[in-house]
């Protein structure tokens, strides 16, 4: 697997985000998607990243510098062929490294409370990130869950 810094230009990934947004939508209501779309992922604010092997695009994942100490996990997705085969898990670690390496004394994320989110929660949890109240902009909400790791 080879983790690359991503423009966010190629129709490879294009599909992927659009599938994340479809799928995000699919499992809950509008107001509790917190998915960003492509200018989102864009902004001065966001680094992106992807994961490929032998030309084939295994999944993304994206770090959003909140404050000069505190970073968020967004759009980690993996492609739906390959769930389950450690995409996540080094997408994961390359976000956790990139964090401590700008000095981030924090790293949080907001993923879904229902069942469908459960492995995702798990990956989180392996890696030590420890449930919490919202933080940034983020409020209260049922179909939210968040979670913090101290770096």
């Amino acid at each position: 697997m080879e983790i690359r810094l991503d423009d966010l230009s190629g129709p490879e990934i294009r599909a992927l985000l659009e599938e994340h947004l479809r799928s995000m939508h699919s499992l809950s209501p509008p107001e509790s998607v917190h998915a960003l779309d492509l200018e989102a992922l864009r902004g001065p604010d966001v680094t992106f990243w992807t994961v490929w092997s032998d030309g084939e695009l295994l999944g993304c994942g994206a770090l959003k510098e909140l404050s000069a100490t505190h970073g968020e996990i967004k759009s980690m997705r993996t492609a739906p062929a390959h769930l389950r085969r450690g995409v996540a898990r080094a997408m994961l670690r390359h976000i956790l490294r990139e964090a401590t390496e700008r000095g981030y004394g924090r790293l949080s994320l907001e993923t879904g409370s229902m069942r469908a989110f459960s492995p995702a929660r798990k990956l989180y949890e392996s890696f030590g990130f420890a449930y919490g109240a919202p933080f940034a902009d983020y409020r209260e909400d049922p179909n939210s869950v968040f979670m913090t790791k101290e770096l």
